[in-house]
């Protein structure tokens, strides 16, 4: 059983369930001059490196094209927004300048000179520029909110209050127009309002779960407020509320400890560039998913000029970063993020990480191991200590070191799941299975539920002929929860294809390679079902198709030989055909990977407000359930993903009590 390099570093990822999250380092100039003499040899050039997110180069290349026609606004406007992006901040305002009065592009330059604006305290230039002539929702909330900051900056914070109260939009609005109404009531010293319109935030617990990061900052804004004010037994049943949405939230964790042992605490958001700061963050956050990274970098690279030293902002850049697989710029960024911040060690670990991703373990493991020995008791270092050991394949090693975390846990807790399925993963890699299985059932004792281990366990003894119902049981409940991981979904498939049920293999494995279509292995596994199932002209494509993505050398040799002789005969009752000719057999499966860094891609942020519907979720149900049940067909849980951009491409975000859009069911 095979499970893919990247998934080992993903699954010890220290940021995801923790946070959700000054320019990225100094910007790397292209080694070589530009030796371009066309204008649309530059333009093209520009291009390229922008799809392959090279921006330094891209700037380059757009800096050269406007050398041959210095007037082009589409130039001007591609340029600017690269070095936006790319954190040159100060380099894109003279575009900005430039591009102003032009409504196609003036929701990205009029933001850019009011948050320079606002840097210079400027607020009656900041609200003139954020009066934009075309606007979509997120725009107008964008650009809404900001102008309410500026007129707090102006000394009317009672005005920004009805402004933003009064503004209207799409239901998504509410949360964060609320929140920011109690920022500017607390920022304005006007603590009953504040403590009121907080309240009216940490109450509206369904749309925390739309938008949860909002919704944390909110109680950990009103929180550091209650404290400041010495309001100490209040700050802790915020935070106590806070716990209950979402539990182990670094930020939130350090304030109760601040709280408690008396110390001084600052507030969340202190003035108006920290105010519009935080919108962008917010809405950043929000948006923030797989394909939408550029989008969201912008907004992100915004929000850090405003508030160069923001631990948040720098670490959700960080992870853009990871998503577009630019380990370095990740490095740089976590080196940023201020050594007393809460989320440093996060930072830290999540640097190790990043090392290995550039194969550089030796320095990985000298990193991680020296953070574990600063705190022995953190499970999160073991994690990513284990992680980079199985990403060299050295299991012993990763073993060992779960051993040690397991050890410390005197009463293991819901939370420490994820060490008990790494180091059964471990052991089975091993070819320990007495070893392995008891730490699969550990991690299901604990987390009962977790899609991951449903799959790889019921995989496991489906792979071994043990527990056949029990383990085809499992893998189905684990597609039911995650109905888009292509990879537990492959793992149903072949599931089906060891049992000999041929036909449903290929009903699984088709969708399983239409939601990962570029990975060989998912590819390969979908040929060898259509081969069994009689469709040998198909499954000689699907061969051919995986072998053109390059897969691992005993993978690409195992193809090959499939492809020139097919598949041998099967014996007995699972026999589907008669081959020609005899065959190696088929490539080993490869079980779930943990979740990637990445996320799935999402929709545009125009798409926040459609409400075709509104369906509430009830406990124990899936989005596999909730398509199936209301229209007709689990394979509809996409349209509803589509509709619901709080769940990032995720089905596993939802919870009993959620409100969710649905499509419009026909009569």
């Amino acid at each position: 059983m095979r499970q893919r390099r990247v998934a080992w570093l993903a699954g010890a990822s220290i940021l995801a369930g923790l946070l959700a999250m000054a320019p990225p380092a100094l910007a790397k100039q292209p080694d070589q001059p530009v030796k371009i003499s066309s204008l649309s040899g530059a333009y093209l050039a520009a291009r390229v490196a922008e799809v392959d997110n090279d921006l330094d180069s891209a700037i380059a290349y757009y800096k050269r094209a406007l050398a041959f026609d210095t007037e082009n606004e589409q130039l001007q406007q591609s340029l600017m927004l690269a070095l936006i992006a790319q954190g040159r901040f100060e380099e894109s305002l003279p575009y900005a300048e430039k591009l102003k009065k032009v409504p196609d592009i003036e929701r990205f330059s009029r933001v850019a000179l009011a948050v320079e604006a606002f840097r210079k305290k400027d607020y009656a230039a900041a609200e003139t520029l954020l009066k934009l002539s075309l606007e979509s929702d997120l725009d107008r909330l964008i650009s809404s909110v900001m102008t309410a900051w500026a007129k707090t900056g102006d000394g009317d914070s009672k005005d920004a209050m009805s402004y933003l109260e009064k503004l209207k939009g799409p239901e998504w609005y509410q949360l964060f127009t609320t929140y920011h109404r109690a920022l500017i009531a607390d920022v304005a010293g006007d603590t009953e309002a504040a403590d009121r319109i907080f309240g009216e935030v940490i109450d509206n617990v369904q749309a925390g779960g739309a938008a949860p990061e909002t919704w944390l900052r909110a109680a950990e804004a009103h929180a550091r407020s209650l404290a400041a004010r010495g309001e100490k037994d209040k700050a802790l049943a915020v935070l106590d509320k806070a716990e209950g949405f979402v539990s182990g939230r670094v930020p939130l964790i350090a304030l109760r400890a601040r709280i408690e042992s008396g110390e001084a605490v600052s507030p969340l958001v202190a003035d108006p560039a920290t105010g519009s700061s935080e919108i962008l963050l917010d809405l950043a956050s929000a948006l923030n998913r797989g394909g939408g990274e550029p989008f969201v970098r912008i907004y992100l690279q915004y929000a850090l000029a405003l508030k160069p030293d923001s631990d948040a902002v720098l670490l959700q850049l960080a992870g853009v970063a990871e998503q577009q697989e630019k380990a370095e710029e990740a490095i740089a960024l976590y080196q940023r993020v201020p050594a007393d911040s809460p989320l440093k060690r996060a930072a830290e670990l999540q640097l190790g990480l990043n090392l290995a991703d550039l194969d550089r373990h030796e320095e990985a493991i000298a990193h991680l191991k020296a953070l574990l020995d600063q705190d022995p008791e953190d499970m999160r270092a073991y994690l990513a200590l284990g992680g980079v050991y199985s990403s060299t394949e050295n299991f012993r090693a990763a073993a060992d070191v779960y051993d040690k975390a397991v050890a410390k846990l005197a009463e293991p807790e819901t939370s420490n799941w994820n060490i008990f399925y790494q180091r059964g993963i471990a052991y089975e890699r091993l070819k320990e299975w007495p070893k392995a299985e008891p730490n699969f059932r550990k991690a299901l004792e604990l987390q009962p539920d977790q899609p991951q281990v449903l799959n790889y366990l019921g995989y496991s003894w489906v792979d071994m002929d043990l527990n056949l119902e029990e383990g085809l049981d499992m893998i189905r409940k684990a597609v039911e929860l995650r109905p888009s991981d292509g990879y537990i979904v492959d793992s149903l498939g072949w599931a089906y294809y060891k049992l000999g049920r041929f036909d449903e293999a290929v009903t699984e494995l088709e969708r399983a390679v239409s939601l990962k279509p570029d990975d060989p292995i998912l590819n390969d596994h979908l040929g060898d079902a259509y081969w069994r199932a009689g469709r040998r002209l198909e499954a000689t494509f699907q061969w051919s198709h995986a072998r053109d993505m390059k897969p691992e050398p005993d993978v690409l040799a195992q193809v090959q030989k499939k492809l020139a002789e097919g598949l041998p005969p099967l014996e007995g009752k699972k026999a589907a055909e008669t081959p020609t000719a005899p065959a190696a057999p088929a490539a080993e499966p490869a079980p779930t990977p943990v979740p990637d860094k990445k996320s799935e891609l999402g929709q545009p942020p125009e798409k926040l407000g459609a409400t075709p519907a509104a369906y509430k979720v009830l406990p124990g149900q899936s989005l596999w359930s909730i398509a199936t049940e209301v229209l007709g067909s689990g394979n509809r849980y996409q349209e509803i993903l589509h509709l619901n951009p709080q769940l990032q491409g995720d089905p596993g975000r939802i919870v009993p009590g959620q409100q969710l859009i649905l499509p419009v069911v026909a009569d």
